[in-house]
């Protein structure tokens, strides 16, 4: 592999552009972050650091590295014209300094670690923990929940809340980075009402942060640990940010995933385990197809032949006095619950009316297990942790009928008002060609 004589002045001229395209097109600081990649470049190539013939393999490196950081922010880089000269300029020197594509590139700068912090490995890279890759002048992340419990009610990331019969096993999130499925089973034998006995997580391998991992909890098994023993992402260089802490043993565990500033709550409450997840928007959406992904209940919420109306539910049960769903009667319930001393119970854990509250008593009215009461508080506890927007906790009737997306109930009410200003918008453009 060699290196001409023009090849310094080529590439320090290459280096020199670096600034003038963060000056001209201010983009390349926010999300997308390839002010970081062109920054950890310059520092590699430039400085003490003279381009020479003889260090041909080390600037080799250098641009596979920066060649390697441009994709890991490609996602966030469409259509920011730094990023896209940034991949040009790197193409173009490889062909000119006749470098490999494939070949090593520079180890993760060691990182020191405050004194007295054991929980993160000093050698993890900066790309293993997601907060901190961002850059100091960017956007702060976005965080969305997720939360599964109960008899299942599930509330999506985007703040839809329903309750679903989904029995077997059904997938919650699937994107790029982790999956997780869950198992539902009936909660007394030929009865509709069901709940989580299995949960499974996978972690995919991901750079030089975390090996793959699995987490597998079922009902009465609530490991602290991974399935192959370990509590961490495995042998990799960040694999401190991936770990498990046990909070309460055989009841609560909690899985902090910093490489994707993610985390999860995972508890055992009763016989059944509920499930509550935070991660950044960008992480939820970290699809392949996202029009083809099919089911993801978090992202998608439950398809429409598994709902349970909720609402036309609770009118009935005000008049009726007793729960019954379509299938077998629950005489062999634990406990006889009637609609008031149902809401009697449930006030002890949760004093404000909302959809938790609401799903309480429909749990206990469905099945007698005073144990669901706990799941639906733990659930809104969960929330108050791990949601971003402390003003949307609670969550009432009207959230839900909004479904899948939160997206407002569309009819002639709103399509006009937005037809009319699209027609007033395109006047007005039609007079200005004109």
């Amino acid at each position: 592999m060699g290196m001409g004589r023009g090849a310094g002045a080529t590439a320090l001229g290459f280096l020199r552009i670096l600034p003038v395209f963060l000056c001209v097109f201010p983009a390349a600081t926010s999300q997308c972050k390839i002010l970081k990649c062109n920054s950890e470049f310059l520092t590699a190539t430039s400085g003490s650091h003279h381009l020479s013939t003889e260090e041909a393999p080390e600037f080799c490196t250098a641009l596979r590295t920066y060649a390697h950081c441009t994709r890991r922010t490609a996602r966030t880089c469409r259509g920011d014209l730094a990023y896209h000269s940034a991949v040009h300029g790197i193409d173009d020197l490889m062909v000119q300094h006749n470098c490999s594509k494939d070949g090593p590139t520079s180890q993760p700068r060691l990182r020191t670690l405050p004194p007295g912090d054991s929980q993160e490995r000093s050698d993890s890279p900066e790309i293993c923990h997601y907060e901190k890759s961002f850059h100091k002048h960017s956007a702060p992340p976005n965080y969305t929940h997720c939360g599964l419990f109960g008899d299942p009610h599930l509330r999506t990331f985007t703040d839809s809340f329903q309750t679903c019969k989904v029995q077997g096993a059904w997938p919650l999130i699937d994107n790029n980075y982790l999956n997780v499925q869950v198992t539902n089973t009936p909660v007394l034998p030929g009865s509709a009402a069901t709940a989580t006995n299995k949960l499974t997580i996978i972690f995919k391998s991901f750079q030089e942060c975390v090996d793959q991992k699995v987490y597998q909890a079922e009902m009465d098994e609530l490991p602290a640990a991974f399935t192959d023993g370990s509590k961490n992402g495995g042998d990799k260089h960040g694999a401190s940010s991936l770990k498990i802490t046990e909070k309460v043993s055989g009841q609560h565990i909690e899985i902090q995933a910093k490489y994707i500033g993610t985390t999860i709550v995972v508890r055992q409450v009763g016989r059944y385990l509920t499930f509550a997840v935070r991660m950044p928007e960008e992480v939820v959406n970290a699809v392949e197809d996202r029009d083809n992904q099919g089911l993801y209940l978090c992202l998608r919420g439950c398809p429409s032949n598994q709902l349970i109306d909720f609402q036309t539910f609770h009118s009935a049960q005000a008049t009726e006095g007793r729960a019954r769903r379509k299938g077998p009667s629950l005489t062999s319930s634990p406990e006889f619950f009637t609609y008031e001393t149902a809401m009697a119970k449930c006030r002890e854990k949760l004093p404000v009316e909302d959809l938790y509250f609401q799903s309480c008593v429909f749990d206990l009215l469905t099945t007698g297990d005073v144990n669901f009461t706990l799941a639906a508080y733990y659930a809104f506890e969960d929330v108050k942790m791990l949601h971003s927007n402390k003003d949307k906790l609670h969550l009432y009737e009207r959230t839900r009928e909004l479904g899948p997306g939160n997206a407002a109930p569309s009819g002639p009410s709103r399509a006009l008002p937005v037809l009319w200003v699209v027609l007033v918008c395109l006047s007005q453009c039609w007079s200005v060609l004109l």
